[in-house]
């Protein structure tokens, strides 16, 4: 049986012209400036509250003369395309994620090698005694709980990374409507 096709969920944005959905103090030619940081909240905020397997519709409210100017314009290739580089800053940020967990893994086994084999020779150095007992199962714990930071990297830091990214991704492939309302 065939999967039904997702569903596609419509964010409008209501603005009065075209340039306050884009950052005002970015230098960068129309096609390559930011969205503005409310704009992006605005339509990031929305998208957040859709299924996970729902496309995007984002349909741009203007003036009749404001809309006719941004059809003329490449508003979706710009709107795409820092959608694009948020995904891109996104798998960059998991990756270093990753790159942290590794070097935390290995600080941490270090650590709880350490911890052990001291465990393991402190009825040697300082007899069999309740303070040899007490501080071997001081070490042992200090040795695994050097651990907790790379157990929560690998299994629940990268996870709200990853919802950014694959967001960013399906908005960076957003449908771009233009809709002209009466000035």
């Amino acid at each position: 049986m065939p999967k039904p096709p997702a569903p596609v969920a419509t964010i409008d944005v209501r603005i009065a012209r075209i340039e306050s959905l884009f950052e005002s103090l970015d230098p960068s030619p129309f096609h390559d400036r930011d969205l503005d940081p409310k704009a992006l909240d605005y339509i990031v905020g929305w998208a957040r509250e859709y299924p996970s397997d729902a496309g995007f519709r984002l349909r741009l409210h203007l003036p009749e003369g404001e809309a006719a100017r941004a059809r003329g314009s490449d508003v979706a290739t710009a709107i795409r395309a820092n959608f694009t580089y948020w995904a891109e800053s996104e798998a960059r940020d998991r990756r270093e994620q990753f790159r942290l967990g590794r070097r935390y893994l290995a600080i941490g086994l270090t650590v709880l090698a350490i911890c052990l084999l001291i465990r393991e020779s402190l009825p040697a150095l300082i007899g069999q005694s309740p303070l040899s007992q007490f501080l071997g199962e001081g070490l042992a714990i200090l040795g695994w709980v050097s651990n907790w930071r790379p157990l929560e990297t690998f299994l629940y830091d990268w996870w709200p990374i990853h919802r950014r990214l694959t967001l960013y991704r399906r908005l960076a492939q957003a449908e771009i409507e233009i809709a002209a309302e009466p000035d």
